[in-house]
């Protein structure tokens, strides 16, 4: 038990540090290549012609810091941590919320995606870990499977 703990330990740790990672990569940009007006129209999806994917070591990482008990479905196209234009999970929001901006430049949010995608991938091997990209919307009503 404790190496299991132990394990998962390591695992939302190595997320944690991703995450870290992306909002350094992010900040040094200056606001030059990334700019959002925090508006929240991106997190409807339907409205917006975009999905938002995610992997499991990101949801294994919601799902630690919030608890199972406030992990939520999405009914509709709509981000269901999006409430009156702020995202209540903010803090532990995923990479693609992290990477992408509707008035950024789409050449650097594709190759950040594409450098996050491959240390979640090795997150998945290291810790073995089916890996999947999956939509927000099915993520979230598989999420007790994982």
């Amino acid at each position: 038990m404790v190496a299991e703990s132990r394990g998962k330990n390591q695992l939302l740790n190595k997320v944690a540090e991703i995450y870290d990672w992306l909002d350094e990569q992010i900040r040094l940009t200056d606001g030059l290549v990334i700019r959002c007006d925090g508006c929240g129209r991106c997190c409807d999806f339907e409205v917006f012609d975009h999905r938002l994917f995610v992997t499991p070591p990101e949801l294994m990482y919601l799902a630690a810091n919030l608890g199972d008990e406030n992990l939520k479905p999405m009914p509709d196209s709509r981000c269901p941590y999006h409430l009156i234009c702020e995202c209540t999970v903010y803090e532990y929001r995923f990479a693609g919320c992290r990477i992408f901006s509707c008035k950024g430049d789409a050449d650097f949010q594709s190759r950040l995606s594409e450098s996050a995608l491959k240390k979640f991938k090795s997150i998945c091997t290291e810790f073995k870990i089916p890996y999947r990209y999956t939509d927000l919307a099915t993520a979230l009503e598989n999420i007790s499977k994982l």
